[in-house]
């Protein structure tokens, strides 16, 4: 079939040609196409084999039809209102211009025949022989003159045909795009009403919210111990929410001094000693009582004043759906957007809000033990989520080569140094010092993949942390950010998957859950659970908490293994002293839903400084404008720079293929501040800074940096 006539199937039908078929099991087919999924069961795997194979021939059929089609582009973004009036210009002009040539041709087959007609007339004169044979040859040329225009003509309305064809074909194609449209638009409507549907239907569930609170009110927090694959990065897979997993931990709060007498009755797997949670001399007591108060005390200390607010944020109108339509499918960082769906700030800014709470490493820094120390870091690791939770708007893609310095050495011990050192795929290098007692380094790779529903957000790359005076040595990795509700209702983001932070001189780990959210869960949103233990497994802390709000650590002083759950896995029973709150979650300036929901800090990020480098985000000039609420120049300014990096990426690339040519190697582009090294930890090639920068900018000589902007 093809386009056209697809738009006037019955409901239901599925385009063959772009359709996924996979195979279950022996006997089940999966058909795929877009949001429609459909579920085949075959009587016999020989009976399933004939369908897949009469499938795959269909599917060869209808892929074939469609690239001979010269109407179906699936690939190409519709045309626009413009293109579509120059089309039916060029159409009308084209029929004008036939019309003048058929017009031509009736006249010079007219005056072609009176010509034949005098020159028969002239051959039957009676004149001499030689006058005779020159009017015989000028009345061959005529009639292949006549010929030549008959066959002219004969071209031309062939022309004709093939053009009204094409034409028909045009419009088709146009009257499909409207038809899919209303379906789309009608698609939309009905998932809203069954969404609002399923909300009242758990609203009104009184099994779910209400069962098992005995069990809810002893566990503190579950942790699920084997380690899944991270899922949602698989492109082809739909999620739909289920019943929360059985815990495979269990940690009931114990009475310090009475400890040892309420768990006699268990059979002790590892044991602790509740004088380690001494109130006094415990780092966890400093924590526990100024994470908090920090954004206070930090008021008492000697420091720039620094800008509270910036511009309220406009508010502009834009059709969602007329742009997001032409993204399902591609990687967002491909895809030019306008700054309405931008906030004022790049993503080598976001990247460095993460040490929005870098107390907590300069206070890991004083922990003497390793597995106290790990659960500061994993603190931290989880403190760098909380500004996402209102923050749905997309961060500015860096340009190459444009850099992000944050020095606040004199306020607070420590400079930064972002820099984008790739472009396709973005990369991002971030390079951290601490005067106090530890150093940071990353590299990042965002991939993103928007699909109808939902667009989720994958940071690739491991970030490591280093503390001098111990060595130790620490790695994790980010989860996955989820945005829901791209076409209908309020946007709101989530956080799934786990965390492993690994510290490679000791060998301590902590296995860091992050609950994704679901309509059937009894936990409480964004819920955090883990479990910290040492290099032969006896597990020390367990944490808990909530990845936008605040997260807790509790010694386990005796674990044991409980009953065995019905799916035949063994429970862990840790029997724990009363939880210290490592970290808590400032709260948002007032007035933070106008300027969007920054913190205290963004709202510093992109705050005008001297000395920068040419190349910082802040001199940025479209994302300048958008922060001054002149959206429509920023938009003009962001395609100029866009622009002008892909002439940039062209030139590189004709300099590889003229190197190509003549046999030379082409390393392409170089970071100007990292490099590429294999790291001794992970084996992985990531970008290390390699020095240079803060001496340039004590010199102020910036004559290594492109010109991006």
């Amino acid at each position: 079939r093809t386009q056209a006539e697809m738009a006037h199937t019955c409901r239901g039908t599925i385009n063959l040609s772009t359709a996924h078929i996979d195979t279950e099991d022996s006997c089940n087919i999966v058909l795929s196409n877009g949001g429609r999924t459909y579920h085949l069961k075959a009587n016999s795997e020989v009976e399933r084999q004939r369908w897949v194979t009469a499938l795959e021939l269909a599917k060869a059929k209808a892929i074939r039809m469609r690239n001979n089609q010269s109407d179906d582009s699936g690939d190409e973004e519709p045309a626009s209102q413009s293109d579509k009036s120059e089309l039916h210009g060029t159409l009308k002009t084209l029929s004008s211009k036939l019309e003048d040539l058929s017009t031509c041709n009736d006249l010079i087959a007219k005056h072609g025949a009176a010509l034949q007609r005098s020159l028969s007339e002239l051959e039957n004169l009676k004149l001499p022989a030689e006058s005779g044979e020159k009017i015989k040859a000028v009345n061959e040329r005529a009639t292949l003159f006549r010929i030549t225009s008959n066959a002219m003509i004969n071209a031309c309305r062939d022309f004709l045909d093939l053009a009204e064809t094409h034409s028909r074909k045009w419009q088709r194609a146009l009257q499909y795009e409207r038809e899919q449209r209303i379906r789309l638009e009608e698609t939309i409507e009905q998932l809203a009403k069954q969404h609002n549907s399923l909300e009242r239907a758990c609203r009104g569930a009184p099994g779910l919210s209400s069962s098992n609170t005995g069990i809810a009110s002893t566990a503190k927090g579950d942790v699920q111990s084997a380690k899944g694959e991270a899922s949602d990065e698989d492109e082809e897979t739909e999620y739909f929410d289920a019943m929360e997993d059985a815990p495979a931990f269990i940690t009931v709060t114990a009475d310090p001094k009475h400890h040892r007498r309420s768990g006699s009755n268990l059979s002790g797997a590892s044991e602790g000693h509740p004088e380690d949670w001494n109130l006094e001399d415990s780092v966890f007591e400093s924590s526990n009582q100024s994470s908090y108060n920090e954004s206070t005390c930090k008021d008492l200390l000697p420091k720039k004043r620094r800008r509270t607010r910036i511009p309220d944020k406009p508010n502009y109108s834009l059709n969602l759906w007329s742009i997001m339509k032409n993204c399902i499918g591609k990687e967002l960082s491909k895809i030019p957007m306008p700054v309405n769906f931008n906030e004022p700030l790049s993503m080598l800014q976001r990247l460095t809000e993460d040490l929005e709470y870098h107390e907590l490493l300069d206070k890991a820094v004083k922990c003497e033990s390793s597995t106290e120390q790990m659960c500061f870091v994993a603190a931290f690791s989880v403190s760098s989520y909380s500004t996402t939770v209102h923050r749905t708007a997309k961060p500015f893609n860096p340009l190459l080569g444009e850099t992000y310095e944050l020095d606040r050495l004199e306020e607070f011990g420590f400079r930064s140094l972002c820099e984008q050192v790739s472009h396709h795929p973005p990369a991002a290098a971030h390079h951290v010092y601490s005067k106090r007692g530890w150093t940071l380094w990353q590299e990042i790779t965002i991939a993103s993949k928007f699909r109808g529903k939902y667009l989720s957000i994958m940071p690739l790359g491991a970030i490591h942390l280093e503390f001098h005076s111990s060595g130790n040595h620490y790695v994790w990795r980010k989860v996955t950010s989820t945005v829901h509700n791209i076409i209908v209702g309020k946007l709101w983001i989530d956080q799934s998957g786990e965390i492993e932070i690994i510290n490679h001189k000791s060998k301590d780990k902590c296995q860091l859950k992050f609950t994704p959210y679901s309509y059937f869960s009894r936990d409480v949103p964004r819920k955090v659970t883990g479990v910290v233990s040492d290099a032969s497994g006896k597990a020390h802390y367990v944490m808990s908490g909530m990845w936008d709000e605040k997260m807790e650590c509790s010694k386990i002083v005796q674990s044991s293994h409980g009953t065995t759950s019905m799916e035949g896995k063994q429970k862990t029973v840790y029997q724990t002293l009363s939880p210290k709150v490592l970290w808590k979650k400032y709260p948002l300036p007032e007035n933070a839903e106008n300027m969007y929901f920054f913190s205290d800090l963004a709202l510093t990020l992109n705050e005008p400084e001297e000395r920068v480098a040419p190349t910082d985000s802040r001199l940025r000039p479209d994302q300048r404008l958008m922060e001054s609420g002149r959206w429509d120049e920023a938009n003009v300014e962001k395609q100029r720079l866009e622009e002008k990096q892909r002439a940039v990426r062209r030139r590189r690339e004709a300099e590889a293929v003229e190197a190509l040519e003549e046999g030379k190697d082409y390393e392409g582009y170089i970071p100007l501040w990292f490099e590429r090294k294999v790291d001794t930890v992970t084996g992985e090639l990531i970008c290390v800074y390699k020095g240079g920068y803060w001496e340039a900018k004590d010199k102020q000589d910036w004559s290594t940096c492109p010109d991006i902007f």
